[in-house]
């Protein structure tokens, strides 16, 4: 059953028995009310008849089909219908009611009465009144009134089937957009305008589904540049190897083809091995060490490791440290991943700096602040966006991935890294990590 049919047939059944409830309580709280009513007039009635020195009953002194009976005070007599009664009469008193207190009598026999009784010198006077008649104004106040309830009844629900309907029509949207989250029809997902949880749930399911699109995008490139990486040394590796086996290279081409065969099979390894440690960055939770990382040594280290490159190319580095940050600054991290990541940044920056880089770290905040800066021609405007992506390569670059590995494991440390270029030239990456208490 659907959620609209479930809400309406609950709220209906709800209605029904509240309406019900209402009806039977009024019912008898009307008729409570009426016959204490009648029974007060009543007994202010005998006390009336009671205080007059000559009995004279007027007709507009007394309620209509009530009757007065004066008889001596030594005979106890009621009154049915206008008459003495016999032994047979079902008429009710209380024994107990004070003198001229009238007796509420609730019952359905077609003889049933109000009685009250006064004492008066000579005898005894009776006031009865059929109940039949209290129970016929009732009814004639109750009809009304259950109208009522019921008009309001059936306005109320057709008020709770728009409510409803109001209720549940964001819900189909919704059910309508997460179907195209199954099909993996991602961008068609549209925002479904709508207020309070619903509204919280319909932005949620929205944005899930813009970084779903987002990661199928980028899972489909990779997917094609992963294939186009892994076949340029593929074929290089296919083709010297044939032309070696078909004797097509003689000589000194036989060696070199073999040099190209391992150099591509070098570059191959590296390759499945980033790849692979980018699925497990993404993926693996246990592949992080967690520690306590000093920044100073791991700076130092860093330059220890790529100091060949440095010399290789004549380059010189020169590390900061300011006031704030010289201290034993530490972060929460793994050591060796985020060593690696150091090392894939000022690694790249030693590819294009021409004379010195820089290492400047400082404490800003509650963050401490890591900037490599280069002395180079500065990253190309269009490959600026997108220099932290997967097979994203400069002119020199070589797999493409150096760079993402950096991102993924700084943002799995909670950090920021972000890339610019310098009004002075020259490129600037920062990476910003929380200080670990």
């Amino acid at each position: 059953m659907r959620l609209f049919n479930q809400i309406n047939l609950a709220f209906g059944t709800l209605l029904v028995v509240v309406l019900t409830i209402m009806g039977i309580t009024f019912h008898y709280v009307l008729r409570d009310n009426l016959v204490s009513a009648q029974a007060k007039n009543m007994g202010q009635l005998g006390i009336t008849l009671t205080q007059t020195p000559t009995l004279t009953v007027a007709n507009s002194a007394l309620p209509a089909s009530t009757t007065v009976v004066a008889v001596p005070s030594t005979t106890v007599a009621s009154v049915v219908n206008g008459g003495a009664t016999n032994s047979n009469t079902t008429t009710r008193t209380t024994p107990n009611a004070r003198d001229g207190q009238a007796t509420p009598i609730f019952s359905t026999a077609p003889n049933a009465s109000l009685v009250t009784t006064r004492n008066i010198t000579n005898g005894t006077i009776t006031l009865k009144m059929p109940l039949h008649i209290i129970y016929s104004i009732e009814h004639s106040l109750l009809i009304p009134l259950v109208i009522v309830l019921c008009v309001g009844g059936a306005v109320a629900f057709l008020l709770s089937l728009i409510v409803t309907r109001k209720l549940v029509r964001p819900l189909t949207q919704l059910r309508n957009e997460l179907r195209k989250v199954e099909n993996q029809k991602f961008s068609q997902v549209q925002l479904i305008h709508a207020g309070g949880e619903i509204g919280e749930v319909a932005q949620t399911i929205f944005e899930m589904a813009k970084k779903l699109d987002a990661y199928h995008r980028a899972q489909r490139e990779f997917t094609q540049n992963a294939s186009h990486e892994l076949k340029t040394p593929l074929m290089s590796i296919s083709g010297y190897a044939e032309g070696i086996r078909d004797e097509v290279f003689q000589g000194d081409k036989v060696k070199k083809g073999l040099d190209v065969i391992i150099q591509e099979s070098n570059r191959l390894g590296k390759i499945v091995a980033e790849m692979t440690l980018l699925a497990k960055l993404d993926s693996e939770d246990g592949i992080f060490q967690w520690s306590s990382v000093n920044v100073k040594d791991i700076v130092s280290e860093t330059i220890e490791r790529i100091y060949p490159l440095l010399t290789k190319r004549g380059l010189s580095v020169r590390t900061t440290f300011t006031e704030d940050a010289d201290q034993q600054l530490v972060i929460h991290a793994d050591r060796d991943k985020l060593l690696q990541a150091l090392i894939n940044v000022v690694g790249n920056s030693v590819k294009y700096a021409k004379r010195q880089i820089q290492i400047k770290v400082s404490l800003i905040r509650n963050d401490i602040e890591i900037s490599i800066t280069d002395d180079g021609d500065g990253i190309p405007e269009t490959l600026l966006p997108h220099v932290f992506h997967r097979f994203v390569r400069g002119k020199d670059g070589e797999t493409g991935l150096g760079l993402a590995i950096s991102r993924a494991i700084v943002e799995r440390c909670g950090g920021v890294i972000t890339a610019q270029n310098l009004d002075t030239g020259g490129a600037n990456v920062m990476m910003r990590f929380p200080v670990s208490a």
